[in-house]
């Protein structure tokens, strides 16, 4: 065996950071559970909250290089899409699926009208 600091402790270096990495890589994943949760169950202050510690969990992640920073980007995105899905009035979803459909019957008459 090496005569090193590392093997006299008696745990190598990268079992210590895998250790220390560990903490750092559950956090975003339970804090981003806890926002879903709130999310889902139409409580928007406490899901805002809750989004914004997942948001500062991945940065962590990320800036610490336990996650790589399109992985945290990517999952900050899923996360506030679903948040901004959930706090949008339903009543703007209804009308925007009316103007659509709306449309569709406008284009239908004039290709009728040019054949």
């Amino acid at each position: 065996m090496p005569n090193t600091k590392a093997a006299r402790k008696g745990v190598r270096v990268s079992e210590r950071r895998q250790v220390r990495n560990k903490a750092v890589r559950s956090l975003p994943k339970t804090s981003i559970t806890k926002a879903e949760k709130l999310i889902f169950s139409s409580e928007p202050e406490s899901a805002q909250r809750a989004v914004m510690a997942a948001i500062k969990s991945l940065d962590e992640a990320a800036k610490k290089g336990v996650i790589h920073p399109n992985n945290a980007a990517r999952r900050k995105s899923r996360l506030m899409k679903k948040l901004n899905k959930a706090l949008a009035p339903p009543v703007a979803e209804a009308e925007t699926e009316a103007s659509k459909a709306e449309e569709t019957k406008a284009e239908a008459s004039k290709e009728k009208e040019q054949e």
